[in-house]
């Protein structure tokens, strides 16, 4: 009897791109990254200060089974450190990644963030913590789409993906300057989609609700988290694997009628 033939594997959408997911060593983030990488892009992995939980999340992706389409100088993942509110940094961010895998980028998500976990009122939230919020969520956003709109791979496949939040919406009191920060970035992105007319390069925002991380979780009671499950229609926090396929068909070929779009991910919530 003949050998039986070996299956061949189905092809991955996102097989020789390289993708930036900044804030990506925990959380949304580091689910992103590996998601994209599952589907064939070659990671950076961003951190600012958690480097060892960076190095984790690329060495999870430089574990994975080669592939020939994919098989290229270097690895598939690299741990870059840059705090996205320093335009230098974010530079550096793409230079590095430019450097390592020897393409232009062609994917940015922009996942960085930072939530008040304090949830102090408008008439409460100090100057200090206002900047500092805007800093990173809006400013880390501003400075992310600025080097990509400059620097994406032209011509097709180019997606800048930012992360925002369903409390743009839900406007919840004590989220003042986090949802205020967050919706000036999914105002930016609707007219960056226009700007880049003729690129070939789209730009959304993907808007979770409740997800179960540690930025959701800290700062709050046992029983606002189990008021939050109660407000959710199907009865549960999210999970970072209610977000990550969204983010990848974004990312792929089959998301680029999508553009200038804030899409909620949020079970209902809002």
């Amino acid at each position: 009897m003949a050998a039986q033939s070996s299956i061949s594997q189905p092809p991955l959408p996102l097989a020789g791109r390289v993708a930036i997911v900044t804030g990506s060593s925990r959380g949304i983030g580091r689910a992103i990254a590996i998601h994209l990488a599952e589907l064939g892009a070659r990671i950076v992995v961003n951190y600012t200060s958690k480097s060892a939980d960076a190095e984790r999340v690329a060495a999870e992706i430089n574990d994975f089974p080669a592939r020939e389409e994919i098989t290229g100088k270097g690895p598939r993942a690299i741990v870059v450190q840059a705090n996205v509110s320093e335009p230098s940094q974010v530079k550096s961010l793409f230079d590095a990644a430019e450097s390592a895998f020897e393409s232009p980028v062609h994917i940015l998500v922009n996942s960085a963030g930072i939530l008040d976990a304090k949830y102090p009122s408008i008439a409460d939230t100090t100057v200090e913590d206002f900047d500092r919020t805007f800093s990173v969520n809006t400013k880390g956003s501003f400075l992310c789409s600025k080097e990509a709109a400059n620097r994406l791979k032209r011509g097709g496949g180019g997606r800048i993906i930012l992360l925002t939040s369903s409390m743009t919406r839900n406007l919840k009191p004590g989220y003042g300057a986090y949802a205020a920060s967050k919706a000036a970035v999914e105002t930016m992105a609707k007219i960056l989609a226009k700007e880049l007319k003729g690129t070939g390069i789209t730009a959304n925002c993907v808007a979770p609700g409740p997800i179960a991380t540690d930025m959701f979780f800290e700062g709050k009671s046992a029983e606002l988290v189990q008021k939050t499950v109660e407000e959710c229609p199907l009865g549960r926090l999210g999970e970072v694997k209610d977000v990550v396929p969204l983010v990848g068909f974004l990312a792929s070929d089959g998301g680029e009628w999508v553009n200038g779009q804030i899409i909620a991910v949020n079970g209902g919530y809002v």
